[in-house]
């Protein structure tokens, strides 16, 4: 795939200001410095009304995984007015940003640009009207429903924060602007144009992701694993069609598929120690055309959840297994078609517990205790998770609540309307206090981590 090496002019209407500043005082140990947070604080003030523009903007022009070509661009003219080093095209739509600031730490920050095939049920002035053809033919709207925008906008907010706070740190930074990571193949495709071989390999890799279950201006993060390894997979049961008034001249796919669907119930109930973590479940049932039809085939669509590898192989050798099993039971006339769609494999997030513990630190001394929650795993995927094990590096991504105070107390009082999941329609985001907060733990905790001399 071609790349180009680049610099790219602002586009108009962006405040390309830079903040100055005068000597602060000295990292603190384990955090910032009070001179330096105030410093950072007028910075976000200053910039704040521009950032939540570009939000906006994001929120309202998605673009889906492998189609982030004006989201590239968008972040692109933003880390130009920041002053960094840009290389776009790398691994699809990826963007690349440096700021080179002499001998020191390397830290990469990732955030990432794809929206999803939904439409839009939030009502904000500036929702998506986007909307896309599908292969089949059939039209369906466009939606940052995972927080991509937040995610691209704080990433480009912690640029500009720390390429003005440039005299208070030393190392390099390695911006990544990520394509295609809802169907879990960005990462690896950057890595595999050569992210850790053509740019400063880092010793610390960082991200944040939008937590719906939480209100802005709280973060929550887990030490060890985090997310889960996500497969997906596909089986094909073959039976024998017939007429439905004459069964017994067939072999019922359906029938043999259904058995099928609640034996594979057992893998995690009785193969699984139960201490571990473990999640089959059969997202898609197709088969049969018509009432009285005995189809030849039938297929199932799985998505599988685990953590280490030892238990994702136990998953993945069960299914084929139990699949294989069931069919020959039924007397189907060939074993079944059983794919793990490699290419849609995301490995799990760890968090490198140490960095969990130091970030938690310098997280709840910028925040204050009471915001900053420690958290279970969730079985959720992302494909964060490549990074740090491709350099070497330790890795860590904590979640940034997103929910506006009112709607959040409303939610937890009794009968109370539940909170929009991550990829509802009807996810919406209070973007001052989330964006804010965003940027300033995004950005402090790049800060502690390039003048740790560890």
């Amino acid at each position: 795939m071609k790349r180009s090496r680049m610099i790219l002019p602002a586009r108009q209407g962006l405040v390309i200001s830079i903040c100055l500043f005068c000597n602060a005082g000295a990292m603190a140990a384990g955090g910032v410095s009070a001179n330096v947070k105030g410093r950072l604080d007028a910075c976000i003030d200053s910039h704040l009304e521009d950032w939540i523009g570009f939000y906006k903007t994001a929120h309202a022009s998605p673009e889906l995984s492998n189609d982030e070509m004006e989201s590239a661009t968008r972040v692109a003219d933003a880390f130009f007015a920041a002053g960094l080093e840009i290389t776009r095209d790398v691994g699809g739509h990826g963007v690349v940003g440096l700021i080179r600031n002499g001998d020191g730490p390397v830290l990469l920050i990732r955030g990432d640009m794809d929206g999803l095939p939904i439409t839009e049920e939030t009502g904000l002035p500036f929702a998506s009207r986007v909307k896309v053809t599908r292969p089949d033919g059939s039209r369906t709207g466009v939606m940052h429903a995972c927080g991509h925008d937040v995610h691209q906008t704080v990433l480009v907010a912690t640029a500009r924060s720390l390429s003005a706070l440039r005299e208070h740190w030393r190392g390099t930074v390695v911006f990544v602007a990520q394509p295609a990571e809802e169907i879990g193949q960005g990462a690896r495709r950057m890595i595999e144009d050569g992210l850790f071989n053509k740019f400063p390999k880092p010793d610390n890799c960082i991200a944040l992701h939008c937590a719906p279950e939480l209100p802005a201006g709280k973060i929550a993060y887990t030490s060890g694993w985090a997310l889960a390894n996500v497969d997906s997979v596909d089986i094909t049961v073959f039976g024998r069609g017939g007429h439905g008034a004459y069964p017994h001249k067939s072999v019922d796919p359906i029938v043999t598929a259904s058995q099928l669907v609640m034996a594979l119930q057992t893998i995690v109930s009785r193969r699984i120690d139960p201490r571990e973590a473990a999640v089959v479940t059969v997202g898609s049932f197709h088969a049969g055309t018509k009432h009285n039809v005995i189809p030849d085939t039938a297929s199932l669509q799985l998505t599988v959840r685990s953590y280490g590898d030892e238990t994702r192989q136990k998953l993945l050798d069960a299914i084929r297994q139990i699949a294989t099993d069931v069919c020959a039971t039924a007397g189907c006339p060939k074993p079944p078609e059983v794919k793990i769609l490699e290419d849609d494999y995301t490995p799990a997030t760890f968090n490198t517990p140490e960095l969990a513990t130091h970030a938690g630190n310098v997280l709840r001394d910028l925040l204050g205790a009471d915001n900053v929650l420690e958290t279970k795993a969730v079985m959720g995927g992302e494909d964060f998770g490549r990074f740090a094990p491709a350099a070497g590096a330790r890795g860590f991504m904590y979640w940034l609540g997103i929910v506006e105070a009112d709607r959040y107390a409303r939610s937890q009082a009794p009968g109370g309307d539940p909170l929009p999941p991550l990829h509802s329609s009807k996810l919406s985001v209070d973007p001052i206090p989330t964006i804010r907060t965003g940027v300033r733990s995004m950005t402090c905790l790049a800060l502690s981590l390039l003048n740790d001399p560890s």
